[in-house]
């Protein structure tokens, strides 16, 4: 049997290409016009059309890659910018390649003004059709009926997270257990036994079932599954993990065994850690053969003159998966022996004229590069502590020793949203924890952009926690 939400999902998509193509075209066609100055010929009337069918095709590929997701009941709209973001770069990609095929040239302003104006009206079109899609089911059209079979705590909250926002579209129709509902609200219906589910389904239009029941009561459950397989109804395991795991969770399969893990880490896929590392290698080899030695003639100079001791200085701090590696600094200190004990504060007596100028402005973390070039560190990522405070708030802060899990960094998230500086209060590092968590959680290269970005604004502005 077709099932009509189908029909609908279908006509969501068919919509939402065709306002694609048109901002397409319209775009493409007026930015063409500006760059030729609004005149149109003989000579540029035959380009144009060149132009037009292979915009038009090169357009294709990238939408059947990055398929239009919008019908879906959950989705972000960082999901949908990203798709967009990737299928808008594919397509400039395959049309500039197109026309080289070709021979045929076009100005390379028109195609970055191209890619940015389809990249923000692209995004802007989806986002607004995303909108309507839940205006449209918080009117109760295109509901999906679902039924739940089991009453534990997940499978309750699931209840609540698709009843209580109605732009999910979905409309639970009851609930199966094996005796009347203990944990649902009294609106909720009662359908009957888990023996009474198959003939349920035979009888009503349901396009979604969630079943919480435990793995041991498989034969009744596989019947379940081999009914809706056979009959377009979408099955759902929910496992009852919520009463001691309150967060979001990964699965992963080991051959065929389906595994729960509790954090995604985009870093361990290797095209990602191979993206990071080629990045840091590309920008401390180019920092470290130009502005470096210039730097370090000038700053190692002033170091010499304004106090005695080495122009770096080294400290033992905890790496990746806890590996000691000897961070490298301009010294911004007189040379003292509780430079391993004592974090930097305002007005401490250790630190020189001159080395707090340089802890001001960032220019003490310079010599990091090297680290970064080593591969100990990494330009982004969280900030490497020493070996004491490792010690030490390993056994006060819960899940402490997750930063660990990636290379720290010469800048981090936890420093360019309010983290940086000394932490006079547990409350502090354990904010700065969760920041470090929540990168390693949410790495993107994007995301390691902006915060480079957001370092160098706020070097520019001058941080008051820099000391």
């Amino acid at each position: 049997m077709r099932q009509a939400t189908t029909e609908t999902s279908k006509m969501i998509r068919t919509i939402t290409i065709i306002g694609d193509y048109f901002i397409l075209n319209t775009i493409f066609i007026f930015i063409y016009l500006i760059f030729n100055e609004f005149q149109y010929n003989t000579n540029i009337g035959h380009t144009f059309q060149k132009y037009l069918v292979l915009l038009n095709l090169g357009y294709i590929p990238c939408i059947s890659i990055f398929k239009v997701v919008l019908h879906k009941r959950i989705i972000t709209p960082e999901i949908i910018i990203r798709r967009v973001f990737f299928s808008t770069t594919t397509f400039i990609f395959l049309f500039v390649s197109c026309l080289s095929l070709i021979q045929t040239e076009i100005s390379k302003p028109l195609i970055f003004t191209l890619y940015i104006t389809l990249l923000v009206c692209i995004s802007f079109w989806r986002l607004s059709m995303r909108r309507l899609v839940k205006r449209f089911r918080q009117n109760g059209r295109n509901a999906r009926n679902a039924i739940i079979i089991g009453s534990t705590n997940n499978v309750v909250e699931l209840y609540h997270e698709i009843s209580d926002d109605t732009s999910f579209g979905y409309r639970v129709m009851g609930v199966f257990d094996d005796e009347p509902l203990r944990n649902f609200p009294e609106n909720v219906k009662y359908l009957g036994k888990v023996s009474e589910i198959i003939p349920f389904l035979e009888g009503h239009h349901v396009n979604e079932v969630f079943c919480c029941l435990p793995s041991s009561r498989e034969a009744e459950i596989v019947p379940i599954i081999n009914f809706c397989e056979n009959n377009m109804v979408h099955f759902y395991s929910v496992p009852n993990v919520r009463n001691y795991l309150k967060r979001k969770m990964k699965l992963e399969l080991f051959g065929d065994i389906p595994v729960l893990y509790v954090r995604d880490e985009p870093l361990l896929k290797p095209e990602n850690k191979l993206l990071k590392r080629s990045f840091d290698l590309l920008v401390s080899s180019i920092f470290l053969c130009t502005i470096y030695p210039i730097m370090y003639i000038i700053v190692g100079s002033i170091i010499k003159i304004t106090s005695p001791g080495p122009i770096y200085f080294k400290q033992e701090r905890s790496g990746e998966e806890g590996r000691i590696f000897k961070c490298i600094k301009f010294r911004s200190m007189k040379v003292n022996t509780e430079c391993d004990k004592l974090q930097a504060t305002a007005n401490d007596p250790r630190k020189t004229k001159f080395g707090d100028f340089m802890r001001k402005t960032n220019i003490d973390e310079f010599p990091q590069f090297i680290n970064v070039w080593k591969g100990e560190m990494s330009l982004v990522g969280p900030r490497p502590h020493m070996l004491k405070h490792t010690d030490e708030y390993s056994k006060l802060i819960n899940k402490y020793m997750v930063r660990h899990l990636v290379k720290p960094g010469i800048t981090g998230w936890a420093q360019v949203t309010g983290f940086r500086g000394a932490t006079k209060e547990l409350s502090q590092m354990e904010g700065r924890v969760k920041k470090d968590i929540w990168y390693i959680e949410n790495w993107s290269f994007l995301l390691d952009l902006r915060i480079m970005y957001k370092t160098v604004v706020n070097v520019m502005r001058g941080d008051k926690n820099a000391y």
